[in-house]
Parts: C-alpha cells; structure tokens; sequence
C-alpha cells in the first residue's frame, strides 16, 4: 500500500490501528527487504542487452517526484519545474519492460542520462532505439527531425515525425505502468536517504508483477 499509493503514514496508522511512528519504523525495515528479496526480477544490463539484439528499443525519460530537500539543489528540473529525480525506461515496440535505470538527479538531461547509465549500452547492442527530441546526438538512437534556423519542416518531415511519435506510444504507455506505482508519479515525503531503498523496492515490485501478471 506504501509505495503503491504513496499513502501517508498517518493513514495507514489509522487504518491498522497502529501509531504514524509505527508505520514509520515499519517501512524502513520492510522496504529495503522487499528490495533486497525481488531483486532476482529486475532485469540488468546483460539481461536487457540480450533481449534487445535484433530488436529496436524504445526509450524515454520521466521524472519520479520528490520533495523540495533544501540540501539537494540538483533535484530540480527544468522540464518538469518541480524537484525529484530522472530515471530512464527502455521497452520493446510490444509494450514490453526490458530495463529502468537507477535514479539520476532530476536536473540531469535525458541524453545525458542515457550515456551516464547501461541503456548507452543497451541500445548499442539492439538494432538501433526510438527516442524524443531529448536523445538527438544520442549513438544509434532514431529521433525527430528538428526545424531548420528560421525554417520550416517539409511536409514529408512532418509525416515523419508523426509516425515517429506514433511508434513511441508503447514506451509512454510503459512509463504510465510504471508510474501507476504512485511513490514514482507523486512526491515522496521520506527523507532524501531513504529514497534509493524506496526506488528499488518499488522497481522490483513492478518487474515482479509483470512477472507474474498481476496488478
């Protein structure tokens, strides 16, 4: 229930019958078990590397909302105009999960994340990605076409990049799944130490029901 509808600890006290420190003391030693204990589901670098050869990934960054820690500046993003952090999805034209990276500071621009994390390699080893306009200049990623200074786009560029978005509405979708998981779509009230456990217990959580086909 934590992490998958961000409830506050005051109500899931109130729902257990239990004190907030209770549910607190709770959640900081469960999370980091139930990372620990699903991590066999979360696919890495070489697993993803495999299922991608001879396919064409798709690729595309989201911000996983956190709260405003006055010590960690480097969580804002411009793009999105609030403080969490980047993280990196990689799946298949079907829809399918391959990989999702470990969180990067929310100011971190997606061609960036992607050569400061595995999917670099990922797509590398497929048969070339699909990306937004974030990854052009990004090795083997196919991206939209940009508008010439002080020009327009050709009709035909413009159909182009209509059928490019078209063939990136799986890793949107992908993203939603994820993202339904509402420790990763509204802010995170813990504080900053404790969100690397919280992120990899809510991953492991995501694969392992894909996994297994349930919600």
């Amino acid at each position: 229930m934590y992490v998958r509808q961000n409830c506050s600890q005051e109500f899931l006290g109130d729902l257990r019958g239990v004190s907030q420190s209770t549910v607190s003391r709770i959640v900081a030693e469960l999370v980091p078990v139930v990372a620990e204990v699903l991590d066999e589901f979360v696919p890495d670098p070489a697993a993803a590397i495999e299922l991608v050869q001879g396919r064409v990934p798709l690729v595309d960054g989201t911000l996983a909302r956190c709260w405003s820690y006055a010590d960690h500046p480097e969580l804002w993003s411009r793009k999105y105009a609030t403080t969490g952090f980047n993280i990196q999805v990689v799946g298949l034209l079907d829809g399918r999960p391959v990989f999702i990276s470990d969180p990067l500071p929310g100011s971190t621009h997606d061609a960036r994340a992607f050569k400061e994390t595995p999917v670099v390699d990922i797509v590398r080893a497929s048969a070339g990605g699909i990306g937004d306009k974030g990854y052009q200049g990004c090795d083997a990623m196919a991206t939209p076409r940009k508008r010439p200074p002080r020009g327009e786009l050709s009709r035909r560029d413009k159909q182009c990049n209509a059928e490019h978005s078209a063939l990136r509405a799986p890793v949107e979708r992908l993203i939603a799944a994820v993202k339904a998981w509402r420790i990763l779509h509204t802010d995170f009230r813990r504080p900053f130490h404790a969100y690397i456990d919280t992120f990899k217990a809510t991953r492991a959580l995501f694969f392992f029901a894909e996994t297994w086909s349930f919600e």
